[in-house]
């Protein structure tokens, strides 16, 4: 494992996030491996995670190729890097590595995968299309990258319309940009993509209209929470503001006709055009 200076994230890499993204994890994980599946992933497969965070994801991975496969895990933050190493040794998963390197500033580790799994990280970085480069770069000839990212976040609303949650909502989106990244990213994934010549293979909208009883609901009200102690610190807003959402969220979570429609994500699958033999017959891909 490579390690690097610890860097933090707008969203913090504390115990509380740490937490909220497993949380996360938990509520997106049956449309996470129906994606994988459909993108191909399989035994044997070779994979990157890219911005694998705590490693919730990677070790679903990990499992998924079994031992004739790997997964390479990438992370910046020290925090993550320890728990997600911290969870390989008790688990003794001998397929993964892990590499703690910023993904703008470092290379990424050369091999040649099949496929790249990158979920909420170009929508932080300073630099998301050097990053998509850098995908494209690290994938063999047929090789196919997979990214969830968000592609309108003001869908984000609860109904009944509670205001306190809206300019909270805002809050999120100014720190982000605050701190160069941008929450609609996946609006301009495709052009990224297409300018490294990978062809996109599918776009999936993911959205989702729950109640309070439904457990993905835990997703934004984990992120509400743990991210008013953040805004906190960071200064953008006061108590009496925090106190305030956190009231009308609870009050939302107990009338019965409150409903909540998430920020769409974008599930985009591209892939690597295929090598050609010097007779111009495309070489077969592991995958199709």
């Amino acid at each position: 494992m490579t390690q690097s200076k610890e860097r933090d994230y707008v969203l913090g890499t504390h115990e509380a996030e740490l937490a909220r993204l497993g949380v996360q994890h938990r509520a997106w994980r049956s449309v996470v491996l129906d994606c994988w599946q459909t993108a191909g992933i399989t035994v044997g497969s070779q994979v990157l995670d890219v911005g694998a965070g705590p490693g919730y994801a990677t070790v679903d991975l990990s499992e998924i190729v079994g031992p004739s496969g790997k997964v390479v895990a990438i992370e910046r933050s020290t925090n993550f890097v320890k728990a997600l190493t911290d969870t390989i040794r008790a688990r003794e998963l001998a397929n993964v590595d892990v590499h703690e390197l910023d993904l703008i500033n470092d290379e990424l580790p050369a091999s040649a995968f099949d496929f790249a799994w990158c979920r909420w990280v170009l929508c932080f970085v300073s630099d998301p299309a050097l990053l998509v480069r850098k995908i494209a770069g690290a994938l063999r000839h047929g090789g196919r990258a997979i990214f969830h990212e968000y592609g309108h976040y003001t869908t984000w609303q609860l109904f009944p319309r509670r205001p306190s949650l809206e300019e909270f909502r805002s809050h999120v989106i100014a720190s982000w940009r605050a701190s160069g990244g941008e929450p609609d990213t996946g609006l301009s994934l495709p052009s990224w993509l297409a300018n490294t010549g990978l062809t996109i293979r599918s776009i999936e909208p993911r959205i989702f209209c729950i109640r309070p009883d439904n457990y993905m609901w835990q997703w934004p009200a984990q992120f509400i929470e743990v991210h008013l102690s953040r805004l906190h610190e960071l200064g953008r807003i006061d108590n009496a503001f925090a106190a305030n959402v956190r009231r009308d969220l609870r009050e939302a979570e107990s009338e019965s006709n409150s409903f909540m429609l998430t920020p769409l994500v974008l599930e985009i699958v591209a892939e690597k055009a295929r090598a050609t033999s010097r007779t111009g017959v495309g070489l077969a891909a592991k995958n199709n």
